[in-house]
């Protein structure tokens, strides 16, 4: 059923699996009561039972949290920080200052978008290998037409979040599993030609979410918190500072290229 017919049969009702809220009664949440089944879930347990529908393991759980408290960098410098900080600054509500950091937090270069690439790169081709294809002509097919995200870094090529969350994996029993050990095996053979292109947070993130076993879409919802936790001290800062006084940029230093000055005739 489609047109018209498919609208007025989803008018005035919400059908719904995953929850209603019954005022003065109780409220559902994805079959359960809220109040009476699901106090004792953490936090990061709630907000993944409720992108997935699924309870994670303790051990998912930790990998998750550790994933968020490794990327909140409190560095006003960092671009969605900055989003953030600036608004906060303008004296803009801090409700308004988080969401605008979030919204520029899909990235392609640095945020969820190139991470989102990456989780489909690997999960293609660990199907791809698992068919019988060699994994070096799939890097290389890539690289022919686009860049493979999760490698590479500017400024400093190391990710110094990585030994942190290896080790994490490790002691949780989830280092060994196909997209990790995947991603791995990528990035020895970029380094074979490219020495700078070593795997960073992105790919290391990617790969555990699809350990995991999540979906590319259900990854996606549960980055949208990746970077709160750096994200809220720059923008009390920033509100703490006299308004307009973050990153003022005086017209000195702006180095316009674009077309020079017109004369306009008089009318």
């Amino acid at each position: 059923m489609n047109g018209p017919e498919k609208l007025i049969s989803e008018a005035g009702v919400l059908r719904t699996k995953v929850g209603a809220a019954f005022p003065g009664s109780h409220a559902v949440y994805r079959g359960h009561d809220l109040h009476r089944d699901l106090q004792q879930l953490g936090w990061v347990d709630l907000y993944a039972f409720g992108a997935t529908g699924r309870k994670l393991t303790a051990a998912q759980s930790e990998m998750i949290q550790a994933l968020w408290v490794s990327t909140s960098y409190p560095d006003s410098r960092l671009w969605n920080n900055r989003v953030a900080a600036l608004a906060a600054n303008a004296r803009s509500s801090t409700n308004l200052a988080m969401i605008a950091g979030v919204a520029v937090s899909e990235a392609t270069v640095y945020g969820g978008n190139a991470a989102l690439r990456s989780m489909r790169f690997l999960q293609q081709a660990v199907k791809r290998v698992a068919a019988g294809e060699p994994l070096e002509a799939i890097v290389w097919a890539e690289t022919a037409t686009q860049k493979i995200y999760g490698y590479g870094r500017p400024i400093n090529s190391i990710d110094e979040r990585l030994p942190v969350i290896m080790a994490l994996a490790e002691k949780l029993g989830m280092d060994r599993g196909a997209h990790l050990s995947l991603a791995f095996d990528v990035e020895r053979i970029l380094l074979t030609r490219y020495p700078n292109l070593k795997m960073n947070f992105t790919a290391l993130h990617a790969a555990l979410a699809s350990d995991i076993g999540l979906s590319v879409r259900e990854y996606q919802m549960l980055r949208v918190p990746v970077f709160l936790g750096g994200m809220v001290p720059c923008v009390a800062e920033a509100a703490e500072k006299d308004e307009g006084t973050l990153f003022p940029t005086p017209c000195a230093a702006v180095a316009y290229q674009g077309p020079a000055p017109r004369a306009w005739p008089h009318q």
